[in-house]
């Protein structure tokens, strides 16, 4: 189908956007790399009369590290963190995460912003950035704050960004050195979104666990971050009666929404499958301090 009329933006600044967020009200949509926007304006679920465009914002792009953090601009697409060095020397779960999504073509124009914002519990920008303790500057009329991710995401499609704000850069601490990391997704073919998956950091202080961070996609109305099995694990080998205990703590946290991909006891099942993957594989990448 063909979407509804629209007026086009395409502001140059991020002040200049927020303004024009202001001036048309709720009437105007932010354009990332559109991916989720666009096929529902064809199909008519969504007619904004407005879109703001903000690929041409040059301030949005980008990958730096500022001491101990990597900064990321929100229209940074995800091929550029595919092909970020300063990501793979630093934060190699994120260019592994981002190797599972959708497909080259998408990769090539869909952005971190974009993902973050629309707050599906399907996309898998979420969940990593819950594993990597991440925080998103999100700027509007009101000024600046910065929202830590753990708490931002509130429910289906819902999350702490205001309608006349904008999510600006994601920053995320540089895991310690020697840290393991592991996005296990299991999906049914290439550029489909996850029937579970799991997104595991991991320090190891000789044989022992000292840090484990475990987040979930897919697995209810939000991103969830498995505390209950992290803190299991906590001064304890990595071994089968850990595993399973953290996989058992994982699943009882999900609530996931049957559908084609499968019933809630099977997703639910994959959570702590996925779970169980991503702690074995961060296991074998990490190194003991």
């Amino acid at each position: 189908m063909i979407p509804a009329g629209f007026d086009y933006h395409a502001p140059r600044s991020v002040a200049d956007a927020i303004k024009l967020l202001a001036d048309l009200g709720p009437e105007a949509k932010l354009l990332a790399g559109g991916h989720s926007l666009l096929p529902m304006m064809k199909l008519r679920f969504a007619e904004p009369g407005h879109l703001i465009d903000l690929g041409k914002i040059p301030d949005l792009r980008g990958i730096t590290q500022v001491g101990s953090e990597i900064h990321i601009g929100a229209m940074t697409t995800e091929n550029e963190l595919l092909r970020s060095e300063i990501l793979r020397a630093h934060v190699p779960l994120l260019v592994e995460g981002a190797g599972w999504i959708a497909d080259p073509q998408v990769r090539s124009r869909g952005t971190i912003g974009g993902d973050i914002s629309h707050g599906d519990p399907g996309n898998d920008h979420p969940a990593l950035m819950l594993a990597l303790d991440a925080s998103f500057v999100v700027k509007g009329p009101r000024g600046e704050r910065v929202e830590k991710a753990d708490g931002y995401f509130l429910g289906l499609y819902s999350t702490r960004l205001e309608a006349d704000e904008i999510l600006t850069q994601v920053r995320i601490p540089i895991p310690p050195p020697g840290s393991g990391w592991s996005y296990q997704k299991l999906k049914r073919k290439t550029g489909d979104f996850a029937t579970a998956a799991a997104a595991v950091l991991l320090r190891m202080k000789g044989a022992s666990v000292e840090g484990v961070a475990i987040a979930l996609t897919n697995a209810a109305a939000t991103p969830l971050r498995a505390h209950a099995a992290e803190r299991a694990l906590v001064g304890k080998p990595l071994g089968e009666a850990s595993l399973n205990e953290a996989a058992r703590l994982a699943m009882s946290i999900c609530d996931p929404t049957p559908d084609q991909r499968g019933d809630a006891p099977y997703k639910t099942a994959m959570s702590g499958e996925m779970t169980r993957r991503a702690l074995l594989a961060a296991h074998a990448r990490a190194n003991p301090m």
